[in-house]
């Protein structure tokens, strides 16, 4: 995979049409994970990476191409 990330990796990531959020991986998703009251849905085949902001510490999951390293 040609987007794949690891914890630690610094990355930024568009919010919502703004500029990009700075942030930190966390870690890497590859089965379905409950978050923050939702169901992210996720695979070895379809990963997603759960994300800290820098500017505000929330946390996040994104799919690996809305990631991009820093």
């Amino acid at each position: 995979m040609a987007d794949d990330f690891k914890q630690g990796d610094k990355v930024v990531w568009s919010s919502h049409g703004k500029d990009d959020t700075p942030g930190v991986v966390e870690r890497k998703l590859t089965s379905d994970t409950e978050l923050a009251g939702r169901t992210v849905r996720a695979s070895q085949e379809e990963p997603q990476y759960l994300v800290r902001s820098e500017k505000g510490g929330g946390e996040a999951v994104h799919k690996p191409d809305a990631l991009k390293r820093r």
